[in-house]
């Protein structure tokens, strides 16, 4: 996650509008393939940030 989050911010994004966009994706992609969207699920949610990492309250 952390890999494309870089990308995006290396396009110009700032750090909250790359969340932003990937959780507008996989939205989408849940959407498009409801089959699919625990699958999508743990995918992002393995790769997205956890509570546990972020050092403010």
């Amino acid at each position: 996650m952390q890999e494309l989050i870089n990308r995006l911010t290396a396009e110009g994004l700032t750090e909250e509008q790359a969340y932003k966009a990937i959780e507008v994706i996989k939205d989408f992609a849940k959407e498009k393939f409801p089959v699919f969207s625990g699958a999508i699920n743990r995918l992002f949610d393995k790769y997205s940030a956890k509570d546990e990492d972020d050092f403010m309250p």
